[in-house]
């Protein structure tokens, strides 16, 4: 199998519908201390038209265009993802922006924020948007982790979705956009695409709203746009997106979920 007949078969799989510098952010006090579980808990099962895990690694990279992974998706759409939530503040204000202009989103949470705000996954998922993986501490060096280490971030994070929306998560993206054969293995190990993006407004270092919007402003079709909703003050992020959303549809663009 080629690499164009395993993106197709993921994205059958996925139902529906890259990588580059990235957060630098880490999470205080975390890194390093976390202990595996002597027990998994047990989580919801893939949907029956999951791809089998085995022709999943048949994939050696992330995918990084919109139509690559879904090359069924409407050939002006673009796909926004938001990074780093949920957060109790930033998390809603971004919502509220997505409700008012009609976008679906792709939300890449931190697995241990989702505990302590599973009534907000719960909402991004009753509002139409899809929910994934973003590792459990956010490691931007997860390539160079430990095996068992790499394991616990992408795994206990898919359980900890899992269980706080019932939906278990079909999309996997590594902190700052670092990858390694082992990370991408992992991932689809538990049934997930990998998944980077190509419009990066670096959001996340509070560059201004007139540069994040105007990133955001020079996508084309078939882009996957990066932005945050974590990690620090997104205020910026949730003027940007106000005026972006709008104008990207102006341009006749239109925003689908992966």
């Amino acid at each position: 199998m080629d690499r164009r007949q395993a993106l197709t078969v993921l994205a059958a799989a996925a139902a529906g519908v890259t990588a580059g510098a990235g957060p630098a952010f880490l999470h205080s006090g975390r890194h390093g201390s976390a202990q595996a579980h002597p027990r998994r808990t047990p989580v919801p099962p893939p949907d029956p038209g999951y791809a089998p895990a085995a022709r999943m690694k048949a994939v050696t990279s992330p995918v990084r265009t919109l139509h690559d992974l879904t090359p069924a998706a409407p050939a002006n759409a673009v796909a926004l993802t938001i990074d780093d939530g949920p957060h109790p503040y930033w998390t809603p204000k971004i919502l509220d922006v997505l409700a008012e202009f009609e976008v679906r989103a792709t939300f890449h949470v931190i697995g241990e924020q989702v505990p302590g705000n599973a009534r907000l996954v719960q909402r991004i998922v009753t509002a139409g948007h899809q929910i994934a993986d973003h590792t459990l501490t956010h490691p931007i060096n997860l390539p160079a982790l430990p095996a068992a280490r790499i394991q616990q971030e992408i795994a206990e994070t898919h359980d900890r979705i899992a269980q706080a929306c019932s939906v278990a998560p079909r999309f996997f993206r590594s902190p700052g956009g670092a990858w390694s054969p082992q990370v991408l293995e992992i991932a689809a190990a538990h049934q997930m695409i990998c998944v980077g993006w190509g419009v990066d407004p670096r959001d996340w270092a509070r560059p201004g709203i007139p540069h994040i919007t105007g990133s955001l402003e020079q996508a084309k079709a078939g882009d996957i746009l990066l932005c945050h909703d974590g990690g620090g003050d997104r205020s910026q992020t949730v003027a940007a997106l106000r005026t972006a959303i709008p104008a990207l549809k102006q341009r006749g663009l239109t925003f689908v979920a992966l």
